[in-house]
């Protein structure tokens, strides 16, 4: 579950001189994110992601951050159906929205340079979809805007290390395994994320919980814990391949601590 870039292939620097001529047809299709069974998580969105996916943490060290669970094993999406539709009234991640567009730092990490992963279906020569830049070399509204949603997003990311920082210096992250049965009898857990101790939440002294609060940090967590429930519902709806004639189902028991 680490947060690399994931769905990227060919991230290439956006410049007037080798994309001038280059257009973007995007949101047809999610079919790029169809193996990829989590994807980070930006703080602000935890309201919306929590009423449809487990928020969990993952990382190592000081690169922790949120993450949605998108599938029970690696390279599974259920919510990419077969003809690359995200599942219908589900919110979808930024982190998947921003594609095929992200940042990245220079040499000195104190500039962000745009990228375009070049080889994202969408990307096209002949017009399709959106100019990247006008015919005097000039960014297009289209390109300024993804720039404005880019770095709103790189703001919302760095809030929210802030906020897992808060919690590792807390000691509130605890590792944990989702495990679960098919219908078939067939076992699976789900392993290499944390989730926060609730019982040491419970003993967190009054000015930690101040701070949290005042910095709604403390809503992402009751988010994050009332998103677990997911493990049950969506897992168990979605892993559970359909058997002819019988309409038992077995849930995916509840997240666990690792031993």
């Amino acid at each position: 579950m680490a947060t690399q870039l994931l769905f990227y292939e060919n991230a290439t620097p956006v410049t007037a001189k080798a994309h001038g001529d280059l257009s973007v047809k995007a949101g047809d299709s999610y079919a790029f994110a169809t193996k990829v069974n989590s994807v980070p998580l930006t703080a602000i969105e935890f309201a919306a992601a929590a009423a449809h996916y487990p928020i969990v943490f993952a990382g190592e060290g000081d690169r922790i951050m949120p993450a949605v669970i998108l599938g029970a094993k690696a390279n599974e999406n259920f919510f990419v159906d077969d003809n690359g539709q995200w599942k219908a009234g589900t919110y979808i991640p930024a982190f998947v929205r921003r594609y095929p567009f992200v940042f990245s730092t220079d040499k000195d990490a104190k500039n962000f340079i745009l990228h375009i992963d070049e080889s994202f279906e969408g990307c096209n020569r002949e017009g399709r979809g959106e100019h990247l830049f006008d015919s005097d070399g000039k960014q297009t509204q289209y390109l300024q805007n993804i720039l404005r949603f880019l770095q709103e997003y790189q703001g919302q990311f760095r809030r929210t290390e802030a906020y897992c920082k808060r919690l590792k210096d807390l000691g509130l992250l605890q590792p944990m395994q989702a495990q679960f049965s098919l219908a078939d009898g067939e076992k699976r857990s789900l392993s290499g994320f944390m989730a926060i101790d609730r019982e040491k939440l419970k003993k967190l002294e009054d000015a930690d919980l101040r701070a949290m609060f005042d910095t709604d940090e403390l809503e992402c967590t009751f988010l994050h814990l009332h998103s677990l429930r997911h493990f049950q519902t969506m897992l168990g709806h979605f892993a559970l391949p359909e058997v002819e004639g019988d309409a038992g189902t077995t849930a995916p028991e509840a997240a666990t601590e690792e031993a």
